[in-house]
């Protein structure tokens, strides 16, 4: 079975959490797509260049804390305006969200650009003030030295680039159900993504 799930909106909303949690419910495999560009975000940082970066990505580069930090995130926002970089990482997304055996991708352009027939679309969201809060807490439970006005600039900043970009800006699908998390708890968000993927996948058995 071919069945792809796609999970976009800005850094903090929830999607990550999300798309962990409907992954292991249906036992469909998990990517998330940031996780690709803050790796090019990361190498640039260290003096490599944007699209030679992009194309020479391994799944070796995807793991590790050291990708969660502030500076990459920045890094990879500003890299992830570059249609060439974009280019180079699509192939990759395509083929993972068609695999056999079901797949949630999360990301910025996943309904819109990289998956626009993915069976089920998410766009997560929230608050300012609740994503930079809960960004501020997990950056500080690693040890991060940061205060919530910084992060709460640092969102704004990052949510101006994605959403002012000419490639793939980020944006609902028009077809995606918003998620709004602001005054939700991660189990009942989970427990509504979840309740819809199965409601559509019933649509999909056979005899229906």
């Amino acid at each position: 079975m071919r069945f792809t799930v796609a999970i976009d909106g800005p850094a903090a909303a929830g999607k990550g959490t999300i798309s962990k949690a409907v992954a292991a419910h249906f036992g469909f495999a998990h990517l998330d797509t940031g996780l690709l560009y803050r790796a090019v975000g990361a190498k640039v940082l260290e003096g490599a260049d944007p699209v030679e970066a992009a194309q020479s990505l391994v799944p070796g580069d995807i793991g590790g804390d050291a990708l969660r930090t502030p500076a990459v995130g920045q890094a990879a926002s500003r890299v992830a305006v570059l249609p060439e970089v974009r280019a180079a990482l699509a192939d990759f997304q395509r083929a993972f969200a068609r695999r056999e055996g079901g797949a949630v991708l999360d990301g910025r352009d996943i309904g819109t650009v990289i998956c626009p027939g993915a069976e089920v679309k998410f766009y997560v969201t929230a608050s300012d003030a609740v994503r930079a809060g809960r960004r501020y807490l997990e950056l500080a439970g690693k040890g991060v030295a940061t205060s919530e006005a910084e992060v709460l600039a640092d969102l704004r900043a990052r949510d101006a680039r994605d959403a002012g970009r000419t490639a793939a800006p980020l944006k609902p699908a028009p077809d995606a159900l918003v998620l709004d998390t602001t005054a939700l708890s991660i189990e009942e968000a989970v427990a509504r993504a979840v309740a819809e993927v199965a409601r559509v996948l019933a649509s999909r058995a056979p005899g229906r």
